[in-house]
């Protein structure tokens, strides 16, 4: 089994475990990844269009 397949594997049993052990604790941890994941890309986002306006 190569590397690749042995962590997607390790990271699967550990989701699945947190998911049965304290589904609330996941699912607030992935409220909050996804409103931070967001808010980096808005960041983003508005970097670029403060970059271009400043080029034109």
């Amino acid at each position: 089994m190569d590397a690749k397949k042995l962590i997607a594997l390790v990271v699967v049993v550990f989701l699945g475990f947190w998911m049965f052990t304290d589904p609330s604790g996941l699912a607030e941890t992935s409220k909050s990844a996804a409103s931070n994941g967001w808010d980096l890309t808005t960041k983003a986002f508005d970097g670029v269009i403060d970059f271009v306006g400043a080029m034109g």
